[in-house]
């Protein structure tokens, strides 16, 4: 998943500590998801959209599987 988060937070001179703190999860974690490492909970996403007031949409970006998945075909 792509993402727009690091310009976000950017645009509202957020750290990313200071981020961390008001979704409620580590810095290490926004590091990650501004680096496409971790694709973030949908409360997660909720949270950074209502805290910058925009669409999910707006800021994460789906292009293709979640990380760590394995698609099967299961066609019969």
């Amino acid at each position: 998943m792509q993402n727009k988060l690091k310009v976000y937070r950017a645009m509202h001179d957020l750290t990313q500590e200071t981020l961390a703190q008001k979704l409620g999860v580590t810095r290490q974690t926004i590091v990650s998801i501004e680096n496409g490492k971790y694709d973030p909970s949908i409360g997660i996403a909720f949270k950074a959209a209502n805290l910058f007031k925009v669409r999910i949409e707006d800021i994460f970006i789906y292009d293709g599987e979640p990380k760590g998945s394995s698609q099967t075909n299961n066609r019969v």
